[in-house]
């Protein structure tokens, strides 16, 4: 929006015009920063100029969502409220009954459209309005379009990577539930999962779940769930519908709440063929609001199930080991050396007697052995013994000096002998 001066020649004329008043007093504060208690400006002069400020101000696209459509039929004039589809914000637009007779497409409380306007400003009453000369619906081509376009952003920025995404606990005391007003979801939801697991406990809110107002309150009442501790999971579900009623799940505000959202969510919208944005940011996309029942908490009876089975199988485990355990133990006693211990010290009895026995006959074969060749040595020793030679009538003389005498020649007459005999000695002279 850019502000311009005034062009009469192309712009409609103000309806204050004739409400401006020719000539401002002099004692008037000229600047609204000039106003004080004791000087301050007639609502007159106020109006009449906020009315010059939006007279020069351009004619603007402007898009936007429709409420509050008000055309009576017959009447030249036709009504309706642009809202913001991200934000709490809304503005009145009129035109003449033709401009919205003229879109492609016959307009509707929620429709998507686009306004070429001209911001007017009513002095009387205080109101603004725009004044609209164009109107164009967004189709659903487009608007799918702008999905597809803002997926590819959101996934760029990683809102649906999977490593974003948390488990969802398996059994939750506290389940959050976003859903519309008495709606079949709601009854999906909390009728199937009580069925499943009767302790669940559940936070509902109701909001409007398709609508102008119903990025807002679904975002809402995310944040709400979220900062409350005892939620484990949160819910947000809503029946099938057309493609426009699910766009608010595909919003871009209502994604980024959800990307926010630090308690596990799940996503439960429309039917299995319908996957708003909602369902890629999610920690986990049921097909429907019963899928998402099924998911959420485990149902009693297959885990009762599950428990009394595991229990058999632990049982017959243990039996099986305890048979097998017994089936080793008489495997061992079975054995001789267990049959009868005393096997084993008998069998090592004759052994030790046996080798006993060999040792001693060994023992006695080398003496035996010994003995013999003592014997003969013996023998040998006393042919070579000098005593032998004695027996037989020999004897040894001994000189004076203690040495053999083998000659005459050894000896002088009067040296004294000394004579070995075998069996004594005798002393001689030599003559």
């Amino acid at each position: 929006m850019t502000d311009r001066p005034a062009d009469p020649t192309s712009a409609p004329a103000s309806p204050a015009s004739s409400a401006q008043p020719s000539a401002q007093p002099s004692a008037l504060p000229v600047r609204a920063l000039d106003t004080s208690a004791e000087h301050p400006w007639p609502v007159r002069l106020l109006s009449s100029k906020i009315t010059a400020y939006i007279d020069r101000m351009s004619p603007v696209w402007v898009e936007g969502q429709v409420v509050q459509l008000n055309r009576r039929p017959g009447a030249s004039m036709a009504f309706l409220t642009l809202r913001d589809t991200d934000a709490d914000m809304s503005l009145p637009v009129a035109a003449l009954a033709k401009v919205f007779e003229s879109a492609s497409t016959p307009l509707t409380e929620g429709a998507h459209v686009v306004v070429h306007a001209k911001p007017v400003f009513w002095p009387k009453r205080g109101s603004f309005q725009l004044q609209a000369s164009e109107v164009r619906t967004v189709g659903i081509g487009e608007l799918l379009a702008r999905i597809e376009h803002l997926k590819r952003i959101l996934a760029a920025e990683g809102l649906f990577d999977a490593d974003r995404k948390v488990a969802l606990p398996f059994l939750p005391a506290v389940v959050g539930l976003v859903c519309g007003r008495e709606s079949k979801a709601e009854h999906d939801v909390v009728v199937n999962a009580r069925a499943r697991w009767p302790q669940v406990r559940f936070e509902i809110r109701e909001v409007a779940v398709q609508g102008a107002s119903a990025v807002s309150q679904v975002s809402g009442a995310i944040a709400e769930l979220d900062a409350r501790p005892d939620v484990d999971v949160i819910v947000v579900a809503r029946g099938g519908g057309a493609v426009e009623d699910l766009l608010p799940f595909s919003n871009e505000a209502l994604v980024r709440a959800a990307a926010a959202c630090r308690t596990p969510l799940v996503s439960a919208i429309g039917h299995e063929t319908d996957t708003p944005l909602l369902d890629l940011v999610a920690d986990y996309r049921a097909s429907t609001p019963t899928d998402a029942a099924k998911r959420i908490v485990p149902d009693v009876g297959e885990e009762r199930a599950r428990v009394l089975q595991a229990r058999s199988r632990i049982r017959a485990a243990i039996t099986h080991q305890l048979q097998r355990e017994q089936s080793r133990l008489d495997s061992a006693r079975s054995r001789p050396v267990l049959a009868a211990p005393e096997t084993m010290i008998s069998t090592r009895e004759q052994h030790v007697l046996a080798a006993r026995d060999r040792a001693r006959r060994s023992l006695d074969a080398i003496l035996l052995r010994a003995h013999g060749e003592v014997d003969r040595l013996s023998a040998q020793v006393r042919a070579l013994s000098p005593a032998s030679t004695l027996e037989r009538g020999y004897a040894v003389v001994h000189g004076p000096d203690g040495g053999i005498v083998r000659s005459p020649d050894d000896v002088s007459p009067g040296d004294a002998l000394h004579v070995r005999l075998a069996s004594g000695a005798i002393d001689a002279t030599v003559r």
